[in-house]
């Protein structure tokens, strides 16, 4: 009976665990859409550019 009970919290558990997950990465999915949607076309040449820099990843 203990063990039935501890195997449905488990569950639970890591259903909760799993919408977590899944709304954190849709949060962060929104933020990265709407700040690369409103930031100028300048800023955001920019920043790819020092990425690809820090990356050592030739660009130019």
């Amino acid at each position: 009976m203990n063990k039935t009970k501890t195997a449905t919290l488990n569950a639970t558990h890591a259903t909760d665990m799993s919408l977590v997950s899944i709304l954190g990465a849709a949060a962060l999915g929104l933020v990265l859409l709407f700040a690369a949607g409103f930031a100028q076309a300048s800023v955001m040449h920019d920043t790819a550019h020092d990425q690809r820099h820090a990356m050592a990843f030739p660009c130019h």
